[in-house]
């Protein structure tokens, strides 16, 4: 876990942790968006109708539909900024790893301190704040997977306190397909789900769910697309894999306990799901790979969902947090409560397992689509990725500084989710936040 990130497959000049941009903010030690990260993400600016593709650079957004024109680029990086036209990232995720990483060396040495590019690349950068972000490509289509063990185990003991893990969970990667058409952008604002809800009365009701709950994922963007019955093995997953987000699967818990049985979640997941804006991709994340390893006794995953490179580095060593914004906090000017802090890199299954046994049948997947992780929950108290595990199913209220207490969400509640790269040797990197708001029923 402290191996020098030099030696990690994948980390090259472009993560040199001594390296400096011209753009200042940069620099800074807390930005989610140094030189070595260059996520990518489609932005609107102010008055505009149309779409362009971005990349972020400390408080900046460099408008890549500008740069192309504004410097001389090599062929690779030519034959990739002509991949953006669309105005989306689809093309290039389509495309495969070679175009993005030849942009991500080109705009690593035009972004670098000393460049040459610097004074034509300056007036292609517009603030963060001053610019409206979108979806990042059309997702066709999004499944949603349950790889913590830890949520997996606290989630059943509420409800089957003597068998809490089922015989499956650590043979075969447990997924749902979910509902791409509500997926929204960070600052997604979306009405408290309206349901059936069934209490002790012996018919359900319909009405505003009462137990409104967050879950803490990271997503996962499709790249190059297999065709119909073709397997991704995984030993080819990862050049599959186009990069990372945030992703909160919003759930309402008391419709999901009702309509589950026997099919799994429906209504109470479909309603709304918000991503952060910026796609992090698999290049950036190269030094905070980490080897994957299954607790001592349990069973190693079958043949087809093992491999030598995903055992050595298939894990992602990223800390998640969940941070609450109440109205009343908002209203006096109270900066936002953490809620609780986990890591990904204790998630039962890898990135490539997910995705090898997502087209295991011959399931074909197209560019952008969306794989959510699961509630990412860790093993100590506090670690909870939901407020199902950090108040017990509602049991145990959190009282937060103000002297509010939540079991579940309230009308008005802002949920933030915050992820970064920490490691000794490589620069800290960040996903930008992951922000949506509830809005009463409708």
């Amino acid at each position: 876990m402290n191996q020098d990130p030099q030696t990690r497959s994948g980390v090259d000049h472009t993560h040199a942790p001594a390296l400096q941009s011209w753009v200042p903010s940069a620099n800074a030690e807390d930005t989610d968006f140094p030189i070595q990260n260059l996520p990518f993400g489609v932005f609107q600016r102010q008055g505009r109708v149309e779409c362009s593709v971005g990349v972020a650079i400390g408080d900046q957004v460099l408008d890549l539909m500008l740069a192309e024109e504004a410097c001389t680029w090599d062929d690779a990086a030519l034959a990739a900024f002509e991949l953006l036209g669309s105005g989306d990232l689809s093309a290039l995720m389509a495309a495969g790893a070679a175009p993005r990483r030849a942009l991500r060396h080109a705009l690593s040495a035009a972004l670098s301190e000393g460049s040459d590019k610097a004074a034509a690349l300056q007036k292609c950068l517009v603030a963060q704040r001053a610019v409206t972000m979108q979806l990042p490509c059309r997702i066709n289509d999004y499944t949603d997977f349950f790889t913590s063990i830890h949520h997996a185990t606290a989630v059943g003991k509420l409800f089957r306190p003597d068998n809490p893990l089922l015989p499956n969970y650590k043979w075969v990667p447990i997924g749902y397909h979910g509902r791409a058409s509500t997926i929204g952008v960070s600052g997604q604002s979306f009405p408290r789900p309206m349901g059936q809800i069934k209490g002790a009365a012996e018919a359900p009701v319909f009405a505003p769910c009462q137990r409104l709950d967050h879950e803490l994922e990271l997503g996962l963007f499709v790249g190059t697309p297999n065709d119909h019955g073709e397997r991704i093995t995984i030993q080819r997953a990862e050049d599959h894999l186009f990069g990372m987000v945030l992703l909160n699967d919003w759930s309402a818990r008391d419709v999901q306990a009702w309509e589950y049985q026997p099919l799994g979640p429906f209504l109470a997941k479909s309603f709304a799901t918000t991503i952060s804006p910026w796609v992090v991709t698999m290049e950036a994340l190269a030094p905070f790979r980490a080897p994957f390893t299954r607790p001592e006794g349990d069973p190693q995953p079958l043949a087809y969902l093992d491999g030598a490179v995903n055992r050595a580095q298939g894990a992602v060593d990223l800390e998640l947090e969940t941070w609450i914004l109440t109205a009343r906090m908002q209203a006096a000017g109270t900066p936002p409560h953490r809620l609780m802090r986990s890591n990904f890199r204790d998630s039962y299954w890898t990135l490539a397992q997910l995705l090898t046994h997502h087209t295991s049948n011959g399931c074909q997947l197209h560019a952008g689509d969306l794989m959510g992780s699961g509630t990412q929950s860790g093993p100590g108290a506090g670690e909870g990725g939901s407020l199902l595990e950090l108040t017990h199913g509602g049991k145990v209220p959190i009282t937060l500084p103000n002297g509010e207490s939540r079991a579940f969400l309230q009308d008005g509640d802002t949920i933030i989710l915050r992820a970064y790269g920490l490691r000794a040797g490589a620069r800290r990197i960040g996903f930008g936040e992951c922000r949506g708001k509830v809005l009463p029923a409708k």
